[in-house]
């Protein structure tokens, strides 16, 4: 007979972790695979649970930051294109799709935002980001940003790991 799992102490033991998963349930309340995955599917249908995608599950009702939820639902990623240069102040746009990257994992940083932390790219690093995926779909990079917001020379570095002469160029042309 599997052991169940009440509402009061999954709420109270699983309030701490802001996502979590089946073998989070097994790990905490010492329960098998099935009863954990039964118990999630019972409180996701009752409302209680919210499922953010197959396997991540969090409280109904808990505000969440997207940025960390998008770093957390594609792992391991970093915040990066549109999103980030707006964060960053380098086009004038506010930007509400969120995008994770993992292309080149390099160049982000740690944020806390309501007391949890997600991986943003920094500015040069989600510009260069852009512009290679414009530049593999054929389209041309973004012309509407601040220059001044970015360094050049670091956003050389970034296009150079990507080893494409192409790209390099047009990171060259476009912000000299």
């Amino acid at each position: 007979m599997a052991k169940l799992v009440n509402w009061v102490d999954f709420h109270r033991k699983l309030s701490k972790v802001p996502i979590f998963g089946a073998i989070n349930v097994q790990r905490v309340f010492g329960v098998t695979k099935q009863t954990a995955a039964l118990a999630l599917q019972r409180y996701t249908k009752r409302g209680l649970v919210d499922r953010l995608r197959k396997g991540m599950y969090c409280l109904s009702g808990v505000s969440l930051p997207s940025t960390y939820i998008a770093n957390r639902l594609y792992e391991p990623s970093y915040v990066s294109l549109e999103f980030a240069l707006s964060y960053h102040g380098v086009i004038p746009e506010t930007v509400y799709t969120i995008t994770s990257e993992s292309s080149v994992f390099t160049g982000y940083k740690i944020v806390k935002q309501g007391g949890l932390s997600f991986y943003i790219a920094d500015a040069e690093k989600a510009f260069v980001d852009l512009t290679y995926l414009r530049m593999r779909a054929g389209a041309k990079p973004i012309s509407r940003f601040n220059k001044e917001k970015l360094n050049p020379d670091k956003a050389l570095r970034y296009a150079r790991l990507f080893t494409s002469n192409k790209l390099f160029a047009i990171i060259k042309t476009t912000l000299r």
